[in-house]
């Protein structure tokens, strides 16, 4: 029986910050140790991006706190961290980022069916201020127009 898909770690406020064209996945080259201590969920993508360098594709600012009994073993925590992806998609991707100058961020941490940690990595292009205002507008309109219709179902 396979193993259910989790997150172990999500990137929140990425989807704040940029508008999330698309998204692909990716492995990640890690250390014993920090397998433990991602599954712990001891991870944090917060301020974290992907490069393309020399046809292979890094992840950079991702902290993982060092495994509690990992002593001699443990990694630096802000190490850069290899992305493992078929070289056709790398090379798609660093045409985009060169050409119309997106980035590429890391949405999230997690397990697949088969156990191993993937990275779900976007396509994004930055917000700016007004777009960031204009989302929170229509969140709260939405907030509004469902908390109206609840008290509306509430009266039949």
């Amino acid at each position: 029986m396979p193993k259910a898909y989790r997150d172990l770690v999500t990137n929140r406020k990425a989807y704040h910050d940029y508008h999330i064209l698309e998204t692909y996945e990716a492995g990640i080259a890690l250390a014993g140790t920090e397998v433990k201590s991602i599954r712990e969920g001891k991870a944090n993508l917060k301020d974290s991006f992907a490069r393309v360098e020399n046809g292979e594709i890094f992840i950079y600012n991702m902290h993982v706190s060092p495994y509690e009994k990992g002593n001699i073993f443990n990694k630096d925590p802000l190490r850069p961290r290899k992305l493992l992806m078929h070289k056709r998609e790398i090379m798609r991707l660093y045409g985009l980022v060169k050409e119309k100058g997106l980035t590429l961020i890391p949405l999230k941490l997690y397990v697949n069916e088969r156990g191993k940690i993937k990275v779900e990595l976007a396509l994004a292009k930055g917000k700016t201020l007004y777009d960031k205002r204009e989302d929170i507008k229509r969140r709260d309109a939405q907030r509004e127009v469902e908390k109206a219709f609840r008290e509306y179902q509430k009266g039949f």
